[in-house]
């Protein structure tokens, strides 16, 4: 006989594995609680876009409020490190115990240089990974240059050109070989050899399946279950997004070591499994932005089912087809998320703009008022002056008078301090 649990107690659980559940705390936000918060999450999704901020810096504003990106940096560059890149759910910063797990099932090989003629890629390889094993790390487009290759723009096939060289290095990091020892202003990577990074990780694992692959997707489960306290076996899976079959037989062996228990969740028509770490609390209280990449909207089908939510993101959309705007975040509000708000930051104005901001049906009465204050507390984040909500969206109008209403507020204190 399974436990049977509400669809609200199911929120509960999740938002509580995601270090969601609460207030944030008061006072500044320490390293150490930066840290805590990344080992719960396991891994945050990298991306390029920059409309608002970098995304694996938002879910750490999310869960803490206003804190000092410098220390990711930091933790992404200390020895021993803190987090790494890799590819996961996406290209992302991982925990570095999570590496020889991921290198044996990421498979990646659109990114990579898998089609290249083997002997040209072996060659490229071989040059590469001796240039960084006697320098320092290098982007892509510093070792074309060290190398002597030149772009053929008239060739059809590979050869010793930028788009060889780039290749090869995306072929070196899905195999473990080489990994990101920093990033650029520009967000390019630095290569160097993965000894540099990790020195005790020992070999990687290279292309092939190791015999403890099994055991490797067995963590990788048992981390993923973790962070989302509840879930199915395609939750599960696509949060390393690792094969779904290797994962299912993973969960059936979890469940025969007491590590995650079957569950009913109302309203969810899937067979639901519980983290046996994962807890349950009276009531959720947090307010929160949530990036487009956060873990908590990574599998879109598990958001609907648990939130109500249908989400896509429409960076990709042409404009006139796009319903919400380019760069949208769901608001969570206690135990829903309630709005959603497209938002660019105006760094040369200093203005965070709200562009399009859109309630959800049901969504509570103090939606704007929160709305707004979360808005100021990023526009602070972000080192921006102020808020500016544009006349687009169902909430707009009430969001743009909660805004103008903080700003007063904001104003006051700071003429009475």
């Amino acid at each position: 006989m399974h436990d049977s649990l509400s669809l609200q107690q199911a929120r509960r659980i999740a938002l509580a594995a995601q270090g969601l559940d609460k207030v944030r705390p008061a006072g500044p936000v320490t390293a150490r609680a930066v840290g805590c918060t990344f080992a719960r999450l396991h891994l945050v999704q990298i991306d390029s876009v920059n409309v608002l901020s970098r995304s694996h810096y938002l879910p750490f504003f999310s869960r803490l409020g206003n804190y000092d990106r410098g220390i990711l940096q930091r933790m992404a560059g200390a020895h021993p490190r803190r987090m790494m890149e890799y590819w996961a759910h996406e290209a992302s910063f991982i925990r570095p115990d999570h590496f020889q797990d991921l290198v044996q099932w990421q498979s990646r090989k659109w990114v990579g240089a898998h089609a290249m003629d083997p002997e040209l890629r072996t060659g490229v390889a071989s040059r590469v990974l001796d240039v960084l094993a006697a320098g320092k790390p290098m982007t892509a487009a510093e070792l074309t240059a060290r190398l002597g290759h030149v772009e053929d723009k008239q060739q059809d096939n590979w050869g010793w050109n930028w788009n060889a060289v780039k290749r090869v290095l995306e072929h070196l990091f899905e195999e473990g070989l080489i990994s990101a020892a920093s990033r650029t202003d520009s967000f390019e990577r630095r290569y160097t050899l993965t000894a540099r990074v990790l020195p005790d990780a020992g070999a990687a694992p290279g292309a092939g399946i190791e015999p403890d692959a099994a055991a490797a997707m067995d963590r990788l489960i048992d981390a993923a279950a973790q962070a989302h306290g509840i879930g199915t076996v395609r939750c599960f899976a696509d949060y390393f997004r690792v094969p779904l079959r290797a994962a299912a037989l993973s969960v059936g062996k979890l469940v025969e070591a007491g590590r995650l228990r079957p569950v009913a969740v109302a309203g969810w028509d899937k067979p639901v499994y519980r983290h046996v770490e994962a807890k349950l609390p009276r009531a959720a209280t947090a307010r929160a932005l949530l990036s487009p990449f956060d873990s908590l909207v990574f599998e879109r089908r598990r958001l609907e089912a648990l939130f109500g939510f249908h989400y896509r993101i429409e960076i990709y959309t042409p404009e006139p087809k796009r319903r919400f705007g380019y760069y949208v975040l769901p608001f969570l509000l206690r135990d829903g998320i309630v709005a959603r708000v497209d938002l660019k930051a105006d760094r040369a104005a200093g203005l965070l703009l709200a562009r399009a901001a859109h309630a959800e049906r049901g969504a509570p009465a103090d939606t704007a008022v929160e709305l707004a204050a979360e808005l100021q507390l990023m526009a602070e984040w972000l080192e921006l002056d102020r808020v500016v909500v544009s006349p687009v969206g169902d909430l707009a109008p009430a969001l743009a008078d909660a805004v103008a209403a903080t700003r007063s507020g904001v104003s006051a204190l700071r003429e009475q301090a």
